[in-house]
């Protein structure tokens, strides 16, 4: 149940943040639905939050422990350039598939990236997602 709150909760932060970002409109930070069916946008949300959550937990993991080294020497701030080639990949591979998340530059994903965390923890802090579970 603690998965698919945590989707959900990265679906409208994703959402949220295409339309901080973003705004209206193709330009910037924006999804591009499936087809024109009405329930086609929240779908791609939803398969875009899967993609996401899969490439984080994966690559970005294998990312972040090799560029350790570089995380000390700038106190952290180079987690904001791998969230941003993060974004980047992600938009790639939903641009293979033909829908979904596209980004018009770096770092246009490294300020969808920024938008996205915060949101995406205040969600997870007023939800409880992030707490472990008392046994």
């Amino acid at each position: 149940m603690r998965s698919i709150m945590r989707v959900l909760v990265s679906t409208f932060a994703l959402w949220l943040t295409t339309l901080i970002v973003g705004g209206s409109g193709p330009r910037g930070f924006w999804i591009e639905p499936i087809n024109d069916d009405p329930y086609s946008p929240l779908i791609t949300m939803l398969l875009v939050a899967l993609v996401f959550g899969l490439v984080n937990g994966t690559l970005g993991k294998l990312v972040r422990i090799v560029s350790i080294p570089l995380y000390i020497i700038t106190l952290g701030l180079f987690g904001l350039i791998v969230n941003g080639i993060l974004i980047s990949v992600i938009a790639w591979l939903s641009g293979l598939a033909g829908f979904g998340l596209h980004v018009d530059g770096f770092w246009w994903g490294v300020l969808g990236a920024i938008v996205m965390s915060v949101l995406a923890s205040i969600m997870n802090g007023l939800l409880g997602t992030n707490r472990k579970r008392k046994r």
